[in-house]
């Protein structure tokens, strides 16, 4: 995991709401709407999100081992909300690379220097 844990409990539990409302328009976020797959309940969470040809690719700065990411994956899809537009997407597929980053130049270089190297790539569903 390349952040520790202790920040994710952290920004889940206060940053996160204070930032949810803002997220979906800044440019390279976005929020991920996703089901639990034990509650059922619906869920929100901020991400790093950017186009990647015909997908979307989703920075894993907690890892792949985050409830979100274990939600999408097991509901084949969910919803990302990004620059105000909410769009279904399915086929959530996870890539690791220790090499090439498949985010824009800067974002790549400050996630090699933090140490992520697993993506979430997601097919838009319409």
């Amino acid at each position: 995991m390349p952040l520790p844990r202790r920040v994710a409990v952290f920004n889940k539990r206060a940053t996160n709401r204070l930032a949810l409302p803002l997220v979906p328009y800044l440019p390279g976020f976005g929020v991920i709407e996703h089901t639990g797959r034990r509650t059922g309940r619906s869920y929100q969470t901020p991400v790093l999100a950017f186009r990647h040809g015909a997908e979307f690719v989703i920075a894993l700065t907690y890892g792949p081992d985050t409830d979100w990411v274990r939600n999408a994956l097991a509901a084949g899809g969910g919803s990302l909300i990004r620059n105000g537009r909410r769009i279904g997407f399915i086929g959530p597929r996870l890539v690791h690379t220790d090499t090439e980053r498949p985010v824009p130049g800067f974002v790549a270089l400050v996630l090699r220097t933090v140490g992520v190297s697993d993506f979430l790539f997601v097919r838009p569903a319409s």
